[in-house]
């Protein structure tokens, strides 16, 4: 039942609520009217009579080749970064831009499902080409060593490699196999440019072949010409990667790395170039690590610093390396974190520091900082905090990252009194573990500290790892009486467990309504309640869910998911 009722709750999400429903008809229909017009007007050819006795599996090729070529088209555009970070601002009423990985996956699928239409006809045809020797050619032949037939296999053995190991637990484990193998779409693209050169649409039985590009005579060869629309997001792309990388080039720096408790690494880099706001994410790229490979992480300080800072977590080969490359292992990692969790008040000295402080690595003249490379900033949703009336900041562990900047940014404007249309903010962080809390602790302390109105930021702090005997004892002995809580050392309490959702939008809608929220409220007006999340695709379905059921005429949630 349990399996069902989220299997329903999925497809709801997925292709019933008014914006997907909307996105389905178009992007689906759009599909099904190129794949009927590419029916018909093979169908429809007098010229292509010969090739019409091959009757529908001829027919389904072409229809099928016409929607790869709309999906070649497409797959590249939600990749098109610095594109989509410059019309984000003024189109966002009209495409969702953050969602354009998704997008990207959905172009993806799209292409899988069509490219076996497309092969599988194919296979017919060939098979019946041979079998009614309306051309003078093997299957084989047509197979392997003609090109439409050498291009197609290409292109489907590089599909199997690149999706393959584009699912999210290949990504995550072994990220250096995702990047290497989606990099074999530059050989995709020129074979689906490629692909009609031999000429197999035609109303003669030999090509008619010519010595030049595209390599056949439009005389006889009565294709597409598709590649003549699908090759601009191509040079589109070259160009920006191009230019991204000319940008990376620029003076870089790492001027410091510090380690936290929660094994967290801090890169703090000058780049005077280098221009963001809060919310957004960069590429790093270490050639001492990796000469090609490039990694997303989001940017943890605010635009008002005078440093581009991320935090990253040991958790891959890449990071891994890199921790070992800055003299921060997980060794070292290992012994901070434990030394600083012995701490059990907020001024207890260990032999790191005091508890919740950072460890700056020491830049040995031996072994120097290496070079970096960022590449950036691109958008996220985050950044757009200052739009809604009462932004609710939702972080899973790491996934807090985005928050910092956020936070750090709302406490600069609210010095300068710029909070544009913000007057509340709500910040909830859910930990797995009690060492985690430890990176972001001293940000939160002194944001915490700097508020002269108690009510204009309102922590949330929860714990959803099992406590043990020691730690329950621990936290009942220092708890007691105390000014700060004992695992964050915030004036806040921590709560343990997971946060009830419902009961949160529920609690919030009504004190909005009543007017005990935001005083001076008008209930005529709309309140634009956003929440802005990062972290699990699973909390992501239950946020967005329970946003959608607690809006209201008089309060409207909305919700915005981060996305690399």
């Amino acid at each position: 039942m349990a399996n069902e009722s989220s299997l329903r709750s999925w497809f709801r999400s997925e292709f019933l609520t008014p914006r997907r429903l909307l996105f389905n008809v178009l992007w689906y229909g759009s599909h099904l009217a190129v794949f009927g017009y590419g029916w018909y007007s093979q169908q429809a050819n007098k010229r292509l009579a010969a090739l019409n006795g091959l009757k529908f599996s001829v027919w389904t090729s072409r229809g099928a080749g016409l929607v790869l070529a709309y999906d070649g088209f497409m797959i590249l555009v939600p990749m098109l970064r610095n594109v989509i970070r410059v019309v984000r601002p003024k189109m966002m009423w009209l495409f969702p831009a953050d969602e354009h990985i998704w997008f990207h996956r959905q172009v993806a699928y799209s292409l899988a499902f069509w490219s076996m239409v497309h092969t599988t006809a194919h296979y017919v045809n060939f098979i019946n080409v041979e079998r009614t020797q309306v051309r003078p050619e093997t299957a084989l032949q047509i197979h392997y060593a003609q090109p439409g037939g050498f291009t197609g296999h290409v292109m489907l053995l590089i599909m199997v490699l690149m999706y393959s190991t584009a699912h999210s637990k290949i990504r995550k484990q072994c990220f250096e196999a995702f990047w290497y193998t989606h990099h074999l779409a530059f050989f995709f693209m020129l074979g689906l440019y490629t692909h009609a050169t031999g000429c197999f649409v035609r109303d003669s039985p030999a090509p008619d072949l010519i010595d030049h590009f595209p390599y056949y005579s439009t005389r006889h060869c009565l294709g597409y010409l598709s590649w003549r629309f699908t090759i601009w997001p191509g040079i589109i792309y070259f160009g920006e990667r191009v230019y991204r990388e000319i940008r990376a080039r620029r003076s870089t720096k790492l001027s410091k790395v510090l380690v936290h408790p929660s094994g967290a690494m801090e890169l703090r880099i000058l780049k005077s170039s280098f221009k963001y706001t809060a919310g957004q994410w960069l590429f790093i790229q270490v050639p001492d690590v990796s000469k090609f490979q490039w990694h997303p992480f989001t940017i943890t300080s605010a635009p008002e610093d005078p440093y581009v800072s991320v935090h990253i977590r040991q958790v891959g080969d890449w990071t891994r390396a890199l921790g070992e490359r800055l003299g921060a292992g997980p060794s070292v990692v290992a012994a901070i974190t434990s030394d600083a969790m012995k701490a059990s008040v907020k001024d207890e000295k260990t032999s790191y520091g005091t508890r919740g402080e950072f460890v700056e690595v020491l830049n040995e003249v031996s072994n120097p900082l290496p070079l970096l490379r960022i590449d950036g900033p691109y958008g996220a949703p985050a950044e757009d905090v200052f739009d809604s009336e009462v932004a609710v900041l939702v972080g899973a562990g790491i996934g807090v990252t985005p928050f910092a900047s956020i936070l750090k940014h709302i406490w600069y404007r609210q010095k300068r009194g710029t909070l544009g249309a913000l007057r509340r903010v709500e910040f909830i962080w859910v930990c797995r573990d009690a060492p985690s809390f430890g990176w972001f602790q001293s940000l939160l302390q002194d944001v915490e500290e700097a508020q002269t109105d108690p009510n204009f930021l309102r922590m949330n702090i929860y714990l959803t790892q099992k406590i043990g005997e020691d730690m329950l004892w621990n936290i009942a002995v220092n708890d007691a009486g105390a000014e700060y809580d004992p695992l964050t050392l915030l004036r806040t309490r921590t709560m343990y467990g997971r946060p009830d959702w419902k009961s949160v939008y529920s609690r919030l809608r009504m004190a909005i309504e009543q007017g005990l929220y935001l005083p001076g409220r008008e209930a005529s007006l709309k309140t634009k309640v956003g929440t802005y999340f990062c972290g699990p695709g699973g909390m992501a379905k239950v946020l967005r869910e329970e946003t959608r059921a607690a809006s209201t005429e008089t309060v409207d949630f909305k919700f915005y998911k981060e996305h690399f």
